[in-house]
């Protein structure tokens, strides 16, 4: 699926990178716990998060994500913008929760998820 369809899907905005909107995704992650989306190892993948720190975007960047989806419409940082373009990672915020935002990708056909809302 490509990161603009999932932009489309979740009613997203394209906050950083947006030239990568073409790329594709095979899979997504829903965590707000950094250390379950390490044990999460799929390249390719969109990672939900309402965690806002730079360290998502470090921890995406070392498991090869792509894009990053700040859900119930959490805004990263203006450091953590930066962080995103520099390192190539496509980042959206959406105002859906995880639980429906992980829920319209599955059933829209992106189905190797992973969903963990503490």
């Amino acid at each position: 699926m490509k990161i603009s369809k999932v932009a489309e899907i979740l009613d997203a905005q394209i906050v950083a990178c947006r030239d990568f909107s073409e790329h594709e995704v095979c899979s997504a992650c829903g965590s707000d716990m950094m250390s379950d989306v390490l044990a999460f190892v799929k390249d390719q993948a969109v990672l939900l998060t309402g965690l806002v720190n730079s360290q998502v975007i470090r921890t995406a960047e070392m498991m090869d994500m792509r894009c990053v989806v700040f859900v119930r419409s959490k805004q990263p940082t203006p450091d953590m913008l930066a962080l995103a373009e520099e390192c190539g990672i496509v980042v959206m915020t959406s105002k859906k929760r995880m639980y429906e935002a992980c829920g319209l990708l599955y059933s829209s056909g992106l189905n190797n998820l992973s969903v963990r809302e503490d």
